[in-house]
């Protein structure tokens, strides 16, 4: 199964055009047609052709650029639909699959069938597919990329044997251009002059070396569902059918050694509705115990209705967590992971956050603010320089010499400088865009005043000021 059009079909199949459209990857600093539609290709736009060229040649040419990630994932999920044909089936490139369907043509009534099918239901899909069948992998690739009928194996091109283009253009200056021609050729010369892998296409097409289809493994579904002869509608009820399906869930987690860090609990009604609770983790996680108590908030608010009938719980989100060795030594975050959870379901866990060191010098840049949920301490914290507990914006006070001022007036009250340390200077860093360390480089002073205040000031050379910028602890 072939698909030509495989990255713009994708694309169409939600938004069609009405026209030429096509899809670029830049490569080497230039933008480059990746894929294209009929209409373009009509129009005389090739594959890897320069987008500026083709813009140039076709000025109504609406272009998207590519997503590998996203058509990886469309390919995956006909791969799943295929095994509908067989169970063998496994990818072949970035725009192909390959079934081998050996024992189960005669459930659709014969090749011929079981081939009518497939294109049927691609083209009510919106995919252009181009098929192949014979009795080897490397035949069936070569029909469906270069076949155009009945013709013979023999009489396709050398290029249908999934050789590189030099390799091509040198057969075909010898005067090898089909697979008979390459065939009757003497072997020995070939595989001095080419290598041996010439030589294994043409067997494998051939059928005298075998080529198996490797198919994929199905990632594990970690989901858990329980129906019900007669519906619910208590917390206390639905809590205990959570626990029931945790059980299981988790001991599956366990087995793949992987925590979850978001599950999707699904309650349906007997009215056919269906609520979600959603249970986002702090941290992978897969013991019953401490996850259960997590849902109950969510669970509350939940309308029953006339009561729920089927209740389906699936970790969304799965991530790897090794077995650990427990000792009494080891001191276990779940205590902390636990209270983010809990809090996280109120606030949302993008907004339990916590400092990160940063890799500046200036203040105001020395650190960085990200989420707990989805980041991990760190100790790279500089304690050489001591800085203070609240940082804030420069607030001008009275003084203009460069020692620190004895009495000065902030935020209306009248301080003693007790003792001063210091200067610590700081420059700007000139490559960044900051309005505020515009000015130059800043003398920085640790004050305690004798009313109690430690503060952090700092003094402009360059334009004598001082300016209270921070208050120790």
């Amino acid at each position: 199964m072939w698909f030509p059009r495989f990255a713009s079909d994708r694309v169409l199949r939600a938004r069609p055009v009405d026209g030429p459209f096509a899809i670029t990857l830049k490569s080497n600093n230039t933008e480059r047609i990746y894929c294209l539609n009929e209409t373009a290709e009509r129009l005389g736009l090739t594959r890897g052709m320069s987008f500026a060229d083709a813009r140039a040649f076709c000025p109504d040419l609406i272009s998207q650029p590519a997503r590998p990630d996203l058509d990886a994932r469309f390919l995956a999920t006909l791969r799943r639909w295929a095994t509908h044909y067989c169970p063998w089936v496994g990818r072949d490139g970035v725009d192909g699959l390959v079934l081998d369907v050996t024992g189960s043509t005669h459930l659709w009534g014969g090749e011929a069938e079981m081939l009518a099918d497939i294109q049927s239901r691609a083209m009510r899909a919106g995919l252009t597919l181009r098929l192949g069948c014979a009795e080897t992998r490397g035949a069936a690739w070569a029909y469906a990329h270069y076949g155009a009928g009945e013709e013979a194996l023999t009489d396709l091109p050398v290029a249908a044997l999934r050789l590189e283009d030099t390799t091509v253009t040198a057969l075909q200056r010898l005067g090898l251009r089909s697979i008979g021609d390459l065939a009757e050729a003497a072997r020995a010369p070939l595989a001095r002059r080419f290598g041996p892998d010439l030589l294994l296409h043409l067997d494998q097409a051939m059928g005298s070396i075998p080529e198996p289809v490797m198919p994929e493994s199905e990632p594990p579904s970690f989901a858990t569902r329980i129906s019900l002869p007669e519906p619910v509608g208590l917390t206390e009820d639905v809590m205990g059918l959570t626990a029931r399906l945790l059980t299981p869930l988790c001991d599956k987690l366990n087995r793949h050694e992987m925590g979850a860090r978001r599950l999707t609990l699904t309650l349906r009604r007997v009215d056919q509705g269906s609520q979600q609770v959603e249970l986002r983790l702090a941290a992978p996680m897969r013991d019953p115990h401490r996850i259960l108590p997590l849902f109950e908030r969510g669970v509350e608010d939940v309308d029953a209705g006339f009561g729920i009938d089927q209740i389906r719980l699936e970790a969304t989100q799965v991530e790897p967590l090794p077995v650990q060795q427990i000792g009494s030594a080891q001191t276990s975050p779940d205590q902390l992971n636990d209270l983010i959870t809990r809090i996280g379901t109120r606030i949302g866990l993008d907004n339990v956050q916590r400092f990160l060191p940063a890799d500046s010098h200036i203040p105001e840049r020395s650190f960085a603010i990200a989420p707990a949920a989805f980041s991990t301490p760190d100790s790279a914290w500089s304690y050489l320089r001591p800085r203070p507990l609240h940082l804030f914006p420069p607030e001008p006070i009275a003084g203009y010499s460069a020692e620190p001022p004895v009495r000065f007036r902030w935020r209306r009250m009248s301080l003693t400088t007790g003792r001063a340390i210091g200067p610590e200077r700081i420059a700007p860093e000139w490559w960044l865009p900051d309005e505020a360390w515009r000015s130059g480089v800043r003398d920085y002073w640790r004050i305690e005043t004798r009313e109690g205040r430690r503060l952090w000031l700092y003094h402009t050379p360059q334009n004598p000021g001082w300016f209270v910028q921070g208050e120790f602890a």
